[in-house]
């Protein structure tokens, strides 16, 4: 008996120590501006203590936020992905004034279409989130974005 409740507390504990952390989730929308111009809306939902970077960082600091949309003959990129005002601190773990978001950020990029519609956008977030003590390595996670 001794043996079989020393399996399970090991089964139990290997698991629980193993667990993933996906502080960060994220969907993707589009909004029609125009008949030639959309803007694609990248939302990330932050789980509570943690926090994403800004897409502008200081030197030495965390990795920032990072888009890249693959090259299509069906649009045009118009300027750069735009961010929310965030929050700015003095962050601990980095020790440095840095931008970051709580909870839910936005970022949006611009696109002119120079095809027939519909199709898609691929593209592709790099991220890093930290909570107060820890900071996780960075994430890739490609987006779909349905222009229609």
């Amino acid at each position: 008996m001794k043996k079989i409740l020393l399996l399970f507390v090991l089964i139990v504990s290997g698991t629980v120590n193993s667990q993933i952390l996906e502080p960060v989730k994220w969907n993707t929308s589009v909004n029609k501006i125009s008949e030639t111009e959309y803007e694609l809306i990248a939302t990330a939902s932050i789980d509570k203590g943690w926090h994403l970077y800004s897409q502008n960082v200081p030197e030495n600091g965390p990795i920032p936020t990072t888009f890249t949309f693959k090259g299509d003959k069906n649009y045009l990129k118009k300027g750069n992905t735009q961010e929310e005002e965030g929050h700015i601190i003095d962050d601990p773990v980095f020790e440095m004034k840095i931008k970051f978001f709580e909870d839910k950020a936005n970022f949006k990029q611009r696109i002119k279409v120079r095809g027939d519609v519909p199709f898609k956008v691929n593209g592709v977030v790099e991220f890093m989130v930290c909570d107060d003590s820890r900071c996780l390595p960075p994430t890739e996670i490609e987006l779909e974005f349905d222009i229609k």
